[in-house]
């Protein structure tokens, strides 16, 4: 990863040249993190600013870049050479005296790299969700009593732009009866299912690939369960061939959710699961997560089987890699998140479980039983929590 990096220094020979390339290999050694010293006239409108203080001495020579930076967050990269902390911990105070905020990025190169790839990651999110429309198609699930979004908070907060989509509409496309071949449709016609049913779940994803392309969208979430009547399909394959083409799909209606995965998928780069909390073992610190809905590059294997609760449609069960990973969440009005990391233990089978089912150790657990954020959470292989809060914290 290449990072841009601007560096103030009070001095300059060959001993300190030698010292900053020195930490710049080990960086790029321990975490393939690549230092590219950028032109001080360029700092004013960089995002993220991450600024090498090389040497002590360079204080005055920060505070004359200051005033330049239009940036919410500053970072400092200190090598530990050359009095580099110790004048880092000066510009910090006085960043925070004029107003603004920062952090120095301290420690061994792999601490180092990590917090700069991270650093890395969530402005790159942020670039990309400031430019994004979801759409709600129909109304939340009556369930939903606690799962709303404030859409004025998102498009100011994060530029986020919500469209709201009539399940009409979503219906009278289905009724065309029609989807467009692609390299996920043509592997799902070759597992063993029934072929009418296939055919209906094809279709309904062939409706939610237009209303994509005709709204713009870069995901969506759909009041499915209505579906079951209106239709007799349910929308769990079609969510899962979008969410693997990388458009976000989420179900229920549920906007927070879908926001979560958004944020969650922007920042890891990775398909991300939205499930329900099912099942806590207090003594053993484990927790069933389900769902009959997930992105199909996310399972190493798979199945097809019925929608759980209505015993109809395509569901998919699969088999996701026992990893590590993220599970996360944050609120209809953005002003609480929760993110933590667990490691997946098993793929379970269970009867009276939605069809992917996953077993995970997560400490955490209190939060579930105390204060959780409704109940759908989503859930990513990797472990991303210093990006989210990164993001989250700007």
């Amino acid at each position: 990863m290449r990072i841009p990096v601007f560096s103030v220094s009070s001095l300059i020979n060959q001993d300190l040249k030698q010292l900053t390339g020195r930490f710049f290999k080990e960086l790029e050694d321990e975490c393939s993190v690549t230092l590219e010293l950028q032109d001080p006239a360029g700092v004013g409108m960089a995002e993220p600013c991450v600024i090498y203080i090389a040497s002590g001495g360079s204080e005055i020579q920060f505070a004359g870049l200051m005033e330049r930076i239009q940036a919410g967050r500053i970072y400092l990269l200190t090598s530990g050479y050359s009095n580099s902390l110790a004048a880092s911990m000066e510009i910090l105070s006085y960043i925070r005296q004029h107003g603004k905020e920062g952090e120095i990025i301290h420690g061994s190169p792999k601490i180092c790299g990590q917090k700069l790839q991270a650093i890395m990651a969530a402005a790159g999110a942020k670039r990309r969700i400031c430019k994004m429309k979801l759409a709600m198609v129909g109304e939340p699930s009556d369930w939903l009593i606690a799962s709303r979004s404030d859409e004025a908070v998102l498009m100011e907060r994060f530029g986020i732009q919500v469209v709201s989509i009539s399940l009409d509409e979503l219906v009278a496309e289905y009724e065309k009866h029609d989807y467009r071949e692609d390299s996920w449709t043509k592997r799902l016609k070759t597992m063993e299912f029934d072929g009418r049913e296939l055919t209906k779940a094809l279709e309904l994803y062939g409706a939610l690939d237009r209303l994509v392309e005709r709204y713009g969208l870069a995901g969506l979430t759909v009041r499915c369960f209505d579906l079951l009547e209106r239709v007799k399909t349910t929308g769990c394959l079609g969510l899962a061939i979008l969410n693997a083409r990388g458009i976000y799909g989420g179900c229920e209606g549920d906007l927070p959710s879908l926001v979560s995965m958004v944020i969650l998928g922007e920042v890891s780069g990775q398909p991300v699961f939205m499930c329900n909390p099912s099942r806590i073992d207090l003594e053993q610190e484990e927790m069933v997560f389900a769902h009959c809905t997930l992105p199909l590059n996310m399972p190493c294997a798979m199945e097809l089987k019925t929608h759980f609760e209505s015993d109809i449609g395509v569901a998919i069960a699969g088999q996701i890699p026992m990893e590590e990973m993220t599970v996360f969440k944050i609120s209809g009005d953005l002003r609480e998140h929760y993110a933590d990391r667990g490691r997946i233990l098993e793929n379970m089978q269970d009867p009276t479980l939605c069809r992917t089912q996953i077993k995970v150790k997560l400490p955490s657990y209190e939060y579930f039983l105390e204060c959780p954020i409704s109940n759908h959470h989503v859930i990513c292989l990797g472990d991303h929590r210093q990006a989210l809060e990164y993001l989250l914290d700007d």
